[in-house]
């Protein structure tokens, strides 16, 4: 790479220079930014989620119609992030109907609509309260900034609980109806920045289920200082339910293989590296539980080994996107749950963050969760595995007649499937993924 870079500008090997350390690779932005379509990815384009196009050309959808018909589950960048999370809060901001809009907001963008719309709700008399997190690293000075205008607005503004970052993505609306008050909620794994949910993969549910929507009221009072809740009734909440939850989710997986009934467990995040969470999912595994993870980061499980984790196999989905959705599954004993969320595995985000993880429990929500996971674990292009030394492999280098199985291109025809309504989507079955190199 050295010698062809070298010789690519016409500088001989006096001109490299070795650097005991780093390199600063942001620098590679600026060829990035080039306009240079042909050595590009093609552009996409995010489909609108079928549930949510409008009727007709030219007028906007009605996202709270569309959510009292049931939940909708959006997967970004596949599915537009405008046409559903910026749409719902859009809509709520203008709708006289609706007396509060309440979010948390950890990261967003510069010109962001989203607090513009928040700054317009405000502007129009509704009470909206935002939890700004102002230590949300890199993006101290714009969530300041945004903090002052939506003040200046009228808006009561929080900057989180002491000792706490506030990590968790919810959006609470509420809204007057013929039938009293209803609460509209979004709740997601990724921030409410339009600009990374472009490259960004993440997901988030719409929502008007009363138990998620109390328990949203709950949490908020929580964050504003208004109680001292350490109780809810769907969500799990860090740094209070959260890690006693999952470890008992995990404890049951264990329970179920020891019945010898249908046990296995799936972890999809950004990092994995809590060592109470390492443990819990040893001894599942020596229970005779199936572990399958999915780690775009740092995983300090040790995969494969015998006696201690030969059930476990762990892989990482590196391509296009950035994998940035959190999802956590369980079998229990053959009525599988999923839960997503705002927590990987890490003793900060468990401890000493506010997470918000909540169930998928609708069922076309939770067949998408399916789909997604088997995708992702049948994928030989843009996958690697870890082995049981601790190396990590190309899967195509593993496997004997790889079928060049990409994550994104298989995600980008689901969704365009999906939102068509087409008759004939792809099917995946889950591919137990092998972590021997000799396969």
């Amino acid at each position: 790479m050295r010698d062809f870079i070298l010789d690519g500008v016409g500088l001989g090997p006096e001109a490299c220079y070795a650097v005991p350390g780093l390199l600063d690779t942001t620098c590679f932005w600026a060829l990035a930014g080039l306009d240079r379509s042909d050595l590009k990815d093609p552009v996409w384009t995010p489909v609108v989620p079928r549930r949510l196009q409008p009727p007709d050309e030219g007028d906007p959808a009605d996202v709270f119609a569309a959510m009292r018909q049931g939940d909708i589950l959006v997967h970004h960048p596949y599915e537009s992030f405008t046409a559903s999370v910026e749409r719902f809060i859009s809509q709520a901001s203008g709708d006289p109907d609706v007396l509060s809009i309440k979010m948390t907001l950890y990261r967003t963008s510069g010109d962001s609509p989203i607090v513009r719309d928040l700054i317009r709700a405000a502007d129009r008399g509704k009470q909206v309260v935002v939890l700004v997190e102002i230590k949300a690293r890199f993006d101290e000075e714009a969530n300041i900034v945004w903090a002052r205008k939506l003040e200046q607005a009228g808006a009561h503004v929080v900057y989180g609980l002491v000792g706490l970052k506030t990590h968790s993505k919810i959006a609470l609306v509420i809204r007057r109806e013929a039938t009293g008050l209803r609460r509209y909620l979004h709740l997601g794994t990724g921030n409410y920045n339009p600009k990374t949910a472009r490259i960004y993969v993440d997901l988030g549910l719409l929502t008007c289920s009363p138990e998620l929507g109390a328990d949203a009221t709950d949490l908020f009072n929580y964050l504003t200082g208004l109680s001292h809740q350490h109780t809810f009734r769907k969500l799990l909440v860090a740094p209070v339910t959260l890690r006693p939850r999952l470890k008992e989710l995990i404890g049951r997986e264990a329970d179920h293989a020891r019945a010898k009934r249908p046990a296995r467990i799936v972890v999809k995040c950004n990092a994995i590296v809590d060592p109470e969470m390492i443990e819990a999912l040893y001894e599942a595994n020596r229970a005779g539980v199936e572990i399958e993870c999915i780690v775009r980061g740092i995983c300090s499980l040790h995969p494969g080994l015998e006696g201690a984790s030969e059930h476990i196999r762990v892989r990482s989905v590196v391509g296009e996107f950035l994998e940035h959705s959190r999802i956590y599954g369980f079998l229990n004993g053959g009525r599988q749950e999923w839960y997503t969320g705002s927590a990987d595995m890490m003793d900060r985000n468990l401890d000493r963050r506010v997470e918000a993880v909540f169930p998928i429990e609708d069922l076309e929500a939770q067949t998408r969760i399916d789909e997604i996971i088997a995708v992702m674990l049948s994928d030989d292009r843009r996958s690697w595995q870890l082995g049981t030394d601790a190396v990590w492999r190309r899967t195509e280098q593993l496997i004997a007649a790889p079928g060049k199985i990409d994550t994104f291109a298989v995600l980008k025809e689901l969704a365009i499937a999906a939102a068509e309504k087409a008759e004939e989507a792809p099917k995946f079955g889950l591919q137990r993924a092998s972590m021997d190199p000799r396969a």
